[in-house]
């Protein structure tokens, strides 16, 4: 493992899905293999989706959510401004990205991740600049 990592909210969700076992243990490992290292990276936005996925979703008690922020929050944080926005709402349109994943690109883009771990974009694809892993496909090369 070596260069930044960026890490989309569906893999930090995971980390505290019990539901699924080889998903949560594999998301629990490769984050804190990058947090060890110092290489995670993680958004704002990210931190506020999975706040609201993890108490929502999995229904973890807003305290425990909020212990498990903080955590994340630990990583590298990358934080947008208006030219950002903009920035991202370009993406979403010359690339054909929904919004947020434009975001979450534009944050890994910004970061200098060399990868971006998600779900909701093509794996083994480059977006903005940053290769795309779902490290839950098969055969998926982690970085």
């Amino acid at each position: 493992m070596s260069g930044l990592a960026f890490f989309d909210t569906n893999i930090l969700v995971y980390a505290d899905d019990a539901a699924r076992p080889e998903k949560q243990a594999r998301a629990i490992a490769l984050f804190a293999e990058h947090l060890r290292r110092g290489t995670a990276v993680v958004s704002l936005q990210v931190l506020q989706e999975y706040f609201a996925a993890a108490t929502r979703k999995l229904g973890l008690a807003a305290e425990i959510a909020q212990r498990k922020v903080e955590i994340l929050a630990r990583a590298r944080v990358v934080q947008f401004d208006a030219t950002d926005i903009i920035a991202a709402i370009e993406l979403h349109r010359l690339k054909q990205l929904s919004f947020w994943d434009a975001l979450i690109v534009h944050a890994a883009r910004c970061a200098g991740a060399a990868v971006l771990y998600t779900e909701d974009l093509h794996t083994g694809g480059v977006a903005g600049g940053v290769r795309v892993v779902n490290p839950f496909a098969k055969g998926s090369l982690l970085e």
